[in-house]
């Protein structure tokens, strides 16, 4: 700390920044994790390690461990420019305030015009701080209460996170209450009688306006809070009732234990279903025999010379000889009148199927293992098959005869 130095000159201090705004830039975007390593940093650098050893000298960056990470006065004030910081910081609001209470006080004591003018001035800026300042922190007690119930993931904390949340939105409504007390009836003879300034006048009504709808918007938070507790509250009991099912169930002692299967039994599971989409399909009577009708096939066929609209080339009208009449015919064995034939014969099938002299079609060796096979199959009831099995050739088949 002994040698520490300073910026001599705000030129000096933003021709330093934009020398090394690729270093700045990434320890900034960098800031919620600690993994910004002095190699990577080294990388970054316009002058390597003298670039480094400057920026740690004149107190932009600090050495944490075997990280670097940039200094807090650098990172609250990017966060408050740029709106991304998520510290609601209301002490400040309460400090402007305390501020404002001062200078009417100097201001009243002065008797000097032109420093009772810049105290004047010093009010106009408070006011203006102190609305712009409550702005801010709405805005981001809104990021901060979405994004902890979004992506908290431990229920206990994202519960006391919001707790504190809520915390800071009464802190803000009572400063708003505070400053409203303050113009309207503490300072009340200062901004009405006392200053005849018509831009403080002004600044005073643009104040209270944004305050009163910052004030509207903290009780929308408050509903929005109360919304998320409850799903949390919800969602913990949910998650403690299925911790204790798997439990039972890892035990076997969820049929047991449980009236699950009722509960099951009773309900209507269809919800979860996709839901069925039905295709309206326009009545050929109503086009054929309504003004309506003729109207969009109208509309349809001028449609037809857009090009956006034609979903493909039409086919060639159908021929005379494509609109006769044409037969063909496919061979083939009436399975149910083989069936009756061989119930009357006797015979074991195989030996039936094989013999038969009734085909009407020229049947092979194969064609009559496929009839044996779907006969068997078919009419398996009608049916009795013998333990006892032949062979024919490569083939070994059982001994099937009519049921008696």
């Amino acid at each position: 700390m002994d040698n520490l130095s300073h910026f001599r000159s705000l030129d000096e201090l933003i021709r330093a920044l934009e020398r090394e705004r690729k270093l700045i830039y990434a320890l900034f975007q960098d800031r919620k994790r600690l993994s910004f390593r002095y190699e990577l940093a080294r990388e970054l650098a316009s002058k390597k390690d003298e670039s480094i050893d400057f920026l740690r000298r004149f107190g932009v960056i600090r050495d944490n461990s075997d990280f670097l990470e940039l200094e807090d006065v650098y990172l609250r004030f990017f966060e408050e420019v740029l709106e991304v910081n998520e510290e609601i910081n209301v002490a400040s609001v309460k400090e402007s305030i305390d501020n404002l209470n001062n200078a009417i006080d100097y201001y009243r004591s002065e008797n000097n015009p032109g420093r009772r003018y810049g105290y004047l001035r010093d009010v106009k800026r408070m006011l203006r701080n102190i609305a712009l300042t409550t702005l801010r922190n709405v805005i981001d007690l809104k990021r901060n209460i979405d994004n902890t119930y979004k992506n908290e993931p431990t229920f206990a904390i994202k519960k006391k996170k919001l707790v504190h949340l809520d915390e800071k939105r009464r802190d803000i409504a009572s400063l708003i209450n505070e400053c409203e007390r303050l113009i309207d009836v503490k300072q009340s003879n200062f901004f009405m009688e006392e200053v005849m300034d018509v831009q403080l006048k002004d600044i005073v009504t643009d104040v209270k306006l944004q305050l009163r709808e910052v004030y509207h918007n903290l009780l929308e938070l408050d509903r929005q809070i109360i919304n998320y507790l409850n799903l949390i509250e919800y969602q913990n009991r949910l998650l403690q009732k299925v911790q204790k099912l798997k439990y039972l169930r890892d035990q076997m002692l969820l049929d047991t234990n449980t009236d699950i299967k009722a509960k099951l039994s009773n309900s209507n599971p269809i919800w979860m279903e996709p839901r069925p989409r039905y295709t309206l399909k326009v009545s050929l009577s109503m086009l054929r025999n309504s003004e309506e009708g003729l109207r969009v096939l109208q509309d349809y066929s001028r449609g037809k010379t857009n090009t956006r609209l034609r979903k493909g080339n039409l086919a060639d009208a159908l021929s005379p000889e494509d609109l006769t009449e044409q037969q063909h015919v496919c061979p083939m064995v009436d399975i149910s009148e083989v069936k009756n034939a061989f119930m009357a014969s006797g015979d074991n099938l195989f030996h039936f199927v094989m013999n038969y002299s009734g085909y009407r079609i020229k049947m092979d060796y194969e064609a009559k293992l496929v009839l044996f096979c779907q006969i068997a199959s078919q009419y398996l009831d009608e049916l009795t098959i013998n333990d006892e099995c032949h062979e024919d050739g490569t083939i070994e088949y059982p001994l099937i005869y009519p049921l008696s």
